[in-house]
């Protein structure tokens, strides 16, 4: 039995594999920061910090004693209490294919726009400098039109290569941008989003939670994304019409090379 408790949930084998394939669904579009960061682990529950290689002086216990203290950044538990009916579990058991599951559904996505939220704007009470906050380059308009973002995109493109960051770079947009980019085309019928991915040479995501945009280098080894619980379904109470569920997680985020990423605002 581990901390999650799903042993004590009134659900059958059926209700699990169906909440858990659910969440694997919901999940995936919109962990977009995941694409584009290195992510590492998990960890496991117990992993509580991210080593930073750094440390600080303090005082020695004794006289003629020097002392350093080693620099972590502590994981973020982070959770979103949702609910299944009992009734509509018992029907999963039945066979039935159009399941009820809308609160896992919204707490999917309220939690991933929480990590994404974390690693592009930054956290600061969880100690997370975010992509954005950390980068040097002054955020590049994108422009009221679409058709503008390719230039726009090209010119941040160029920050980082003259900054000497190496490709090939991905383009986190947030859901408005993400919508204009999938519905324009250019002169002569060219998909946008092809254009920029050309551009790019790596992936366009949707990133609920970001505002604007952020093109980064995806060569590696300049934003960590530490998990330690990567997200799962945990056991609350019951009740009788209600199981009472969470989505939990913990991480931590690292940005080791500020001038890896260039913001563009909206």
């Amino acid at each position: 039995m581990n901390h999650l408790l799903r042993g004590h949930a009134p659900l059958t084998d059926s209700n699990w594999k169906l909440l858990d394939e659910e969440a694997v669904e919901r999940l995936e579009g919109p962990l977009a920061a995941r694409r584009l960061v290195d992510f590492v682990g998990p960890q496991g529950w117990e992993h509580s910090a991210t080593n930073l290689g750094r440390t600080e002086a303090i005082d020695g216990n004794e006289e003629g004693v020097s002392a350093l203290r080693r620099r972590v950044l502590p994981l973020v538990e982070v959770r979103v209490d949702f609910s299944v009916s009992r009734a509509e579990m018992r029907d999963d058991d039945r066979g039935a294919l159009d399941v009820d599951l809308a609160s896992l559904d919204d707490a999917a996505h309220q939690i991933a726009v929480a990590e994404n939220s974390a690693v592009f704007n930054g956290w600061a009470k969880a100690g997370i400098t975010g992509v954005i906050e950390a980068s040097p380059f002054d955020p590049e308009p994108l422009g009221p039109k679409a058709d503008n973002y390719p230039r726009s995109v090209a010119r941040a493109v160029e920050a980082l290569r003259e900054a000497g960051v190496e490709g090939p770079y991905g383009l986190a947009l947030g859901p408005d941008e993400y919508i204009k980019v999938i519905e324009t085309a250019e002169h002569g019928g060219y998909p946008l989003f092809d254009h920029l991915a050309k551009i790019l040479g790596g992936p366009i995501v949707w990133a609920p939670g970001l505002s604007g945009a952020v093109a980064m280098s995806l060569r590696g080894g300049d934003f960590l994304l530490e998990s330690g619980q990567d997200l799962s379904i945990g056991y609350d109470h019951h009740d009788a019409d209600e199981v009472h569920l969470y989505f939990e997680e913990s991480f931590s985020f690292v940005v080791a090379t500020p001038e890896a990423a260039a913001p563009l605002t909206p």
